[in-house]
């Protein structure tokens, strides 16, 4: 089974950069999440990330995406959906640095 995870980070100044933002939650989270012992296995990140902005009066759509994700990635794969947006939104991309896709059936 694959766990898909959204971080929503509500920033007004981001003084950093959105690749030291990442690294330091995957950081952090991996290591509290095996010191807390909350997997039987050693957990770990998988590389890439994908980062996209929204505006405020978005947030709403957001929530209820996260909350729905399970059913409607019962209709299309998470991937399906990933080119899709990055199509959608004419976003060259070279399939050698996409993050690893993984299929939950």
């Amino acid at each position: 089974m694959c766990l898909l995870i959204f971080i929503c980070c509500c920033i007004s100044l981001l003084n950093h950069r959105i690749s030291d933002l990442v690294e330091e939650i995957k950081t952090s989270s991996n290591k509290w999440i095996n010191d807390n012992k909350l997997s039987r296995y050693k957990f770990e990140w998988q590389r890439g990330y994908g980062a996209f902005t929204h505006s405020h009066s978005q947030i709403d759509a957001i929530i209820k995406y996260v909350l729905n994700q399970e059913q409607h990635h019962k209709r299309r794969t998470f991937k399906e959906e990933y080119l899709e947006i990055l199509k959608k939104n004419d976003i060259k991309y070279n399939d050698d640095y996409l993050f690893d896709f993984f299929d939950n059936s």
